[in-house]
Protein backbone atom coordinates (compact mmCIF):
# COMPACT_ATOMS: atom_id res chain seq x y z
CA UNK A 1 0.00 0.00 0.00
CA UNK A 2 2.75 2.55 1.12
CA UNK A 3 4.46 1.68 -2.32
CA UNK A 4 1.44 2.74 -4.52
CA UNK A 5 0.99 5.75 -2.52
CA UNK A 6 4.96 6.85 -3.34
CA UNK A 7 3.91 6.01 -7.20
CA UNK A 8 0.96 8.17 -7.13
CA UNK A 9 2.84 10.54 -5.57
CA UNK A 10 5.58 10.52 -7.81
CA UNK A 11 3.50 10.64 -10.85
CA UNK A 12 1.54 14.04 -9.69
CA UNK A 13 5.16 15.74 -9.49
CA UNK A 14 5.74 14.46 -13.00
CA UNK A 15 2.55 16.33 -14.03
CA UNK A 16 3.20 19.72 -12.31
CA UNK A 17 7.00 19.94 -13.81
CA UNK A 18 5.70 19.34 -17.33
CA UNK A 19 3.11 21.86 -17.13
CA UNK A 20 5.62 24.31 -15.59
CA UNK A 21 7.68 23.45 -18.95
CA UNK A 22 4.78 24.34 -20.99
CA UNK A 23 3.79 27.71 -19.39
CA UNK A 24 7.56 28.60 -19.72
CA UNK A 25 7.41 27.61 -23.10
CA UNK A 26 4.53 29.63 -23.95
CA UNK A 27 5.26 32.88 -22.49
CA UNK A 28 8.92 32.75 -24.52
CA UNK A 29 7.46 32.05 -27.39
CA UNK A 30 4.99 35.28 -26.70
CA UNK A 31 7.88 37.42 -26.01
CA UNK A 32 9.83 36.18 -29.18
CA UNK A 33 6.38 36.61 -31.41
CA UNK A 34 5.52 40.32 -30.68
CA UNK A 35 9.18 41.48 -29.16
CA UNK A 36 7.64 44.70 -27.56
CA UNK A 37 8.88 45.14 -23.83
CA UNK A 38 6.24 46.28 -21.11
CA UNK A 39 5.47 49.96 -20.24
CA UNK A 40 6.21 50.61 -24.46
CA UNK A 41 4.32 53.40 -25.45
CA UNK A 42 3.12 53.84 -29.45
CA UNK A 43 1.98 57.27 -30.74
CA UNK A 44 -1.14 55.73 -32.83
CA UNK A 45 -0.99 56.73 -36.37
CA UNK A 46 -3.49 59.65 -38.10
CA UNK A 47 -7.14 58.47 -38.78
CA UNK A 48 -7.40 57.15 -42.71
CA UNK A 49 -9.57 60.31 -43.36
CA UNK A 50 -6.51 63.00 -42.56
CA UNK A 51 -5.11 61.67 -45.65
CA UNK A 52 -6.31 63.80 -49.08
CA UNK A 53 -8.35 61.24 -51.45
CA UNK A 54 -7.20 60.47 -54.36
CA UNK A 55 -9.46 59.47 -57.51
CA UNK A 56 -9.08 56.38 -59.33
CA UNK A 57 -6.52 54.71 -57.95
CA UNK A 58 -6.60 51.26 -56.65
CA UNK A 59 -4.94 51.20 -53.13
CA UNK A 60 -1.88 48.59 -52.58
CA UNK A 61 -1.94 47.38 -49.54
CA UNK A 62 1.57 47.37 -47.86
CA UNK A 63 1.50 43.81 -46.61
CA UNK A 64 -0.31 40.48 -46.75
CA UNK A 65 -3.58 40.97 -44.87
CA UNK A 66 -2.01 37.88 -42.77
CA UNK A 67 0.96 40.32 -41.53
CA UNK A 68 -1.40 43.45 -40.45
CA UNK A 69 -3.55 40.96 -37.89
CA UNK A 70 -1.87 42.43 -34.70
CA UNK A 71 -0.54 39.82 -32.14
CA UNK A 72 -1.22 39.36 -28.45
CA UNK A 73 0.51 41.99 -26.44
CA UNK A 74 3.06 40.22 -23.84
CA UNK A 75 3.08 39.94 -21.35
CA UNK A 76 -0.68 38.69 -21.10
CA UNK A 77 -1.15 40.53 -18.12
CA UNK A 78 0.40 43.56 -19.08
CA UNK A 79 -2.56 45.36 -21.28
CA UNK A 80 -1.14 48.47 -21.13
CA UNK A 81 1.80 47.58 -23.64
CA UNK A 82 -0.70 46.91 -26.14
CA UNK A 83 0.28 48.41 -29.71
CA UNK A 84 -1.85 50.97 -31.65
CA UNK A 85 -4.12 48.27 -34.13
CA UNK A 86 -4.09 51.79 -36.98
CA UNK A 87 -2.57 50.94 -40.32
CA UNK A 88 -1.40 53.82 -41.96
CA UNK A 89 -2.97 54.05 -45.59
CA UNK A 90 -0.29 53.36 -48.58
CA UNK A 91 1.17 56.30 -50.57
CA UNK A 92 -0.67 56.33 -53.60
CA UNK A 93 0.84 57.37 -57.15
CA UNK A 94 -1.81 58.58 -59.12
CA UNK A 95 -1.91 57.15 -62.88
CA UNK A 96 -1.58 59.96 -65.26
CA UNK A 97 -4.16 61.18 -67.40
CA UNK A 98 -4.92 58.63 -70.53
CA UNK A 99 -3.78 61.92 -73.36
CA UNK A 100 -0.88 62.46 -70.88
CA UNK A 101 0.51 58.72 -70.78
CA UNK A 102 -0.05 58.56 -74.69
CA UNK A 103 2.36 61.18 -75.40
CA UNK A 104 4.85 60.01 -72.46
CA UNK A 105 4.79 56.27 -73.95
CA UNK A 106 5.02 57.48 -77.47
CA UNK A 107 8.84 59.42 -75.90
CA UNK A 108 9.57 55.81 -74.50
CA UNK A 109 9.27 54.13 -77.75
CA UNK A 110 11.03 56.71 -79.18
CA UNK A 111 13.97 55.98 -77.12
CA UNK A 112 14.13 52.18 -78.71
CA UNK A 113 14.06 53.35 -82.41
CA UNK A 114 15.48 56.35 -83.05
CA UNK A 115 19.06 55.99 -82.07
CA UNK A 116 20.74 59.00 -84.16
CA UNK A 117 20.96 63.21 -84.44
CA UNK A 118 20.65 63.99 -88.33
CA UNK A 119 19.58 67.87 -88.61
CA UNK A 120 19.93 67.58 -92.56
CA UNK A 121 16.85 69.29 -94.43
CA UNK A 122 14.92 66.74 -96.13
CA UNK A 123 11.37 67.26 -98.15
CA UNK A 124 8.64 65.91 -96.06
CA UNK A 125 4.64 64.70 -97.19
CA UNK A 126 2.24 67.01 -95.89
CA UNK A 127 0.58 66.71 -93.62
CA UNK A 128 1.87 64.09 -91.76
CA UNK A 129 5.22 64.09 -92.98
CA UNK A 130 8.46 63.08 -91.23
CA UNK A 131 11.96 61.45 -91.20
CA UNK A 132 13.08 58.32 -91.07
CA UNK A 133 12.10 57.34 -87.33
CA UNK A 134 15.63 56.09 -86.53
CA UNK A 135 16.56 59.52 -86.47
CA UNK A 136 15.69 63.40 -86.06
CA UNK A 137 16.47 66.19 -83.86
CA UNK A 138 15.28 67.55 -80.80
CA UNK A 139 12.18 68.50 -82.21
CA UNK A 140 10.93 65.41 -83.80
CA UNK A 141 10.68 64.09 -80.41
CA UNK A 142 8.06 66.44 -79.20
CA UNK A 143 6.42 65.89 -83.12
CA UNK A 144 6.47 62.04 -82.89
CA UNK A 145 4.82 62.49 -79.16
CA UNK A 146 2.02 65.20 -80.54
CA UNK A 147 0.95 62.75 -83.23
CA UNK A 148 0.53 60.31 -80.98
CA UNK A 149 -1.99 62.81 -79.50
CA UNK A 150 -3.66 63.37 -82.53
CA UNK A 151 -1.45 66.70 -82.93
CA UNK A 152 0.21 67.36 -86.04
CA UNK A 153 2.61 70.28 -85.51
CA UNK A 154 3.84 70.00 -89.11
CA UNK A 155 -0.03 71.49 -90.09
CA UNK A 156 -0.50 73.84 -87.23
CA UNK A 157 2.74 75.88 -87.07
CA UNK A 158 2.78 75.90 -90.88
CA UNK A 159 -0.83 77.24 -90.90
CA UNK A 160 -0.21 79.81 -88.22
CA UNK A 161 2.69 80.66 -90.04
CA UNK A 162 0.81 81.35 -93.14
CA UNK A 163 -1.42 84.01 -90.60
CA UNK A 164 1.53 85.85 -89.29
CA UNK A 165 4.61 84.77 -90.59
CA UNK A 166 6.24 88.34 -89.58
CA UNK A 167 5.82 87.09 -86.07
CA UNK A 168 8.21 84.37 -86.68
CA UNK A 169 11.60 84.52 -85.87
CA UNK A 170 13.32 85.60 -89.35
CA UNK A 171 16.81 83.78 -88.26
CA UNK A 172 16.74 81.54 -91.28
CA UNK A 173 16.14 84.18 -94.10
CA UNK A 174 12.97 82.68 -95.58
CA UNK A 175 10.25 84.57 -97.20
CA UNK A 176 7.87 82.66 -96.50
CA UNK A 177 6.85 79.64 -94.36
CA UNK A 178 8.47 76.34 -95.65
CA UNK A 179 6.30 73.04 -94.31
CA UNK A 180 9.28 70.67 -94.86
CA UNK A 181 11.63 72.19 -92.12
CA UNK A 182 9.81 75.17 -90.23
CA UNK A 183 7.56 73.15 -87.63
CA UNK A 184 11.37 71.25 -87.01
CA UNK A 185 12.87 74.72 -85.68
CA UNK A 186 12.70 75.23 -81.39
CA UNK A 187 12.11 78.77 -81.87
CA UNK A 188 10.03 78.31 -84.37
CA UNK A 189 8.02 76.12 -81.99
CA UNK A 190 8.65 78.55 -79.10
CA UNK A 191 6.63 80.92 -80.91
CA UNK A 192 3.74 78.68 -81.97
CA UNK A 193 3.09 77.48 -78.08
CA UNK A 194 3.39 81.35 -76.84
CA UNK A 195 0.90 82.63 -79.82
CA UNK A 196 -1.31 79.75 -78.25
CA UNK A 197 -1.07 80.96 -74.79
CA UNK A 198 0.33 78.12 -73.91
CA UNK A 199 3.73 78.81 -72.21
CA UNK A 200 4.31 79.30 -68.12
CA UNK A 201 5.99 80.58 -65.78
CA UNK A 202 9.55 79.59 -65.66
CA UNK A 203 10.62 78.26 -62.68
CA UNK A 204 13.64 76.64 -60.16
CA UNK A 205 10.87 74.41 -58.46
CA UNK A 206 11.06 71.13 -60.39
CA UNK A 207 7.38 70.12 -58.84
CA UNK A 208 6.45 72.86 -61.18
CA UNK A 209 7.30 70.80 -64.25
CA UNK A 210 4.44 68.33 -65.05
CA UNK A 211 4.50 65.19 -67.00
CA UNK A 212 3.80 66.33 -70.74
CA UNK A 213 4.68 69.52 -70.65
CA UNK A 214 7.91 70.80 -72.78
CA UNK A 215 10.79 72.65 -71.96
CA UNK A 216 13.29 74.83 -74.18
CA UNK A 217 16.59 76.06 -73.31
CA UNK A 218 19.29 78.24 -74.49
CA UNK A 219 23.03 76.06 -75.30
CA UNK A 220 24.75 79.15 -75.87
CA UNK A 221 24.17 82.50 -78.18
CA UNK A 222 23.08 81.03 -81.28
CA UNK A 223 21.67 77.15 -80.26
CA UNK A 224 18.78 75.88 -78.20
CA UNK A 225 17.28 72.80 -77.20
CA UNK A 226 13.66 71.20 -77.12
CA UNK A 227 12.46 68.16 -74.52
CA UNK A 228 8.94 66.69 -73.01
CA UNK A 229 8.96 66.49 -69.49
CA UNK A 230 7.98 62.91 -67.90
CA UNK A 231 6.51 61.10 -64.83
CA UNK A 232 9.79 59.12 -64.17
CA UNK A 233 11.87 61.00 -61.28
CA UNK A 234 15.87 61.12 -61.04
CA UNK A 235 17.60 59.03 -58.65
CA UNK A 236 17.35 60.98 -55.95
CA UNK A 237 14.17 61.62 -56.77
CA UNK A 238 13.68 65.67 -56.44
CA UNK A 239 13.78 66.43 -60.41
CA UNK A 240 11.51 64.90 -63.59
CA UNK A 241 13.56 63.25 -66.39
CA UNK A 242 13.74 64.71 -69.70
CA UNK A 243 13.43 62.88 -73.33
CA UNK A 244 15.07 64.39 -75.47
CA UNK A 245 17.29 64.07 -78.67
CA UNK A 246 20.42 66.17 -78.10
CA UNK A 247 22.75 64.35 -80.54
CA UNK A 248 22.80 61.34 -79.69
CA UNK A 249 19.10 59.77 -80.53
CA UNK A 250 16.29 59.83 -78.30
CA UNK A 251 17.09 59.42 -74.72
CA UNK A 252 15.66 59.51 -70.81
CA UNK A 253 18.27 61.76 -68.88
CA UNK A 254 17.73 63.93 -65.79
CA UNK A 255 18.90 67.47 -67.47
CA UNK A 256 16.07 69.66 -66.61
CA UNK A 257 18.43 72.12 -65.07
CA UNK A 258 21.38 71.12 -66.93
CA UNK A 259 20.66 74.63 -69.14
CA UNK A 260 19.65 77.95 -68.69
CA UNK A 261 15.38 77.45 -69.26
CA UNK A 262 14.00 79.87 -72.02
CA UNK A 263 10.57 78.42 -71.71
CA UNK A 264 8.20 76.44 -70.15
CA UNK A 265 4.80 75.25 -71.84
CA UNK A 266 1.85 72.93 -71.40
CA UNK A 267 0.08 72.32 -74.12
CA UNK A 268 -1.88 69.28 -72.80
CA UNK A 269 -3.84 70.13 -69.72
CA UNK A 270 -4.25 67.19 -67.23
CA UNK A 271 -7.77 66.85 -67.93
CA UNK A 272 -9.83 64.24 -67.87
CA UNK A 273 -9.50 61.58 -70.90
CA UNK A 274 -12.27 61.59 -71.94
CA UNK A 275 -12.77 64.97 -72.33
CA UNK A 276 -11.88 67.11 -75.45
CA UNK A 277 -8.53 68.11 -75.85
CA UNK A 278 -7.39 71.65 -77.02
CA UNK A 279 -5.84 72.51 -80.42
Amino acid sequence: MKTRYWWLGFDFAVIGLAAALLWWVWQYWQSQALNIPPQVSIEPSPPISAYPPVANVEPELSAPPYLLIPRLPWPWWDREAKPSTTIRPPKLKPALPEHIAKLVKSVHEQTKVTRSYDPTYVKLAYPGGDVEPETGVCTDVVIRAFRAQGVDLQKMVHEDMRKAFSEYPKTWGKRSPDPNIDHRRVLNLKTFFERKNKALPISDNPDQYQAGDLVIWQLNEKQFHIGVVLKERSEDGQRPLIGHNINEGANIEDVLFAWPIVGHYRYFEPILANAKLSK
